[in-house]
């Protein structure tokens, strides 16, 4: 097994489109700052020309409420978030390299898991699963899900990211 292939299977794929649109607006955002309100994607879509989405479509469609949008919707999703449209599409290997880079990517705004991953970096893949069991040993000693879940834990401030936006708001 490669390191690239044992990174990649530590993330559960997101297989249904709320969960691959969950996982761009958890991953995809400016450094130094949360998620991309709805608002804030349905206006960049709309900037960015052709079709829109309204803001209540983005959070039927992350949470799985609507699950057909128009493909030139799902074009302009992928552009906003810089991401091949396939991701929509596919669950083939590519679409799960794209999944584990995005959550490397997350992971990697955090100041100390930097530090760590920058400090592993010439350790033998035997002595890095190692550390990653370790890891995961202290996320079940502090409640959090492993590596690979994609819920919340029922407290994270992850877990509002379904509540639904203010019906004044919609565009």
């Amino acid at each position: 097994m490669t390191d690239d292939t044992y990174a990649e299977d530590r993330f559960m794929a997101a297989s249904t489109l709320a969960e691959k649109l969950d996982l761009l607006f958890r991953t995809r955002h400016p450094a130094g700052r949360g998620e991309y309100t709805y608002e804030e994607v349905a206006e960049g879509i709309r900037q960015l020309g052709g079709s829109t989405i309204a803001v209540t479509q983005l959070w039927q469609l992350r949470t799985g409420k609507q699950t057909n949008p128009r493909k030139s919707q799902l074009e302009a999703l992928a552009t906003f978030f810089r991401v091949p449209v396939h991701y929509f599409f596919d669950d083939d290997e590519e679409t799960k390299r794209i999944q584990a880079r995005l959550e490397l990517l997350a992971a990697m705004r955090n100041n100390d898991v930097e530090r760590i991953a920058l400090r592993a970096a010439d350790l033998s893949s035997e002595t890095l699963r190692a550390i990653a069991q370790i890891i995961e040993n202290a996320r079940h000693i502090e409640g959090l899900p492993n590596g690979g879940d994609q819920k919340p834990h029922p407290q994270s401030k992850a877990a509002s990211r379904t509540d639904k936006p203010d019906e004044e708001q919609q565009g």
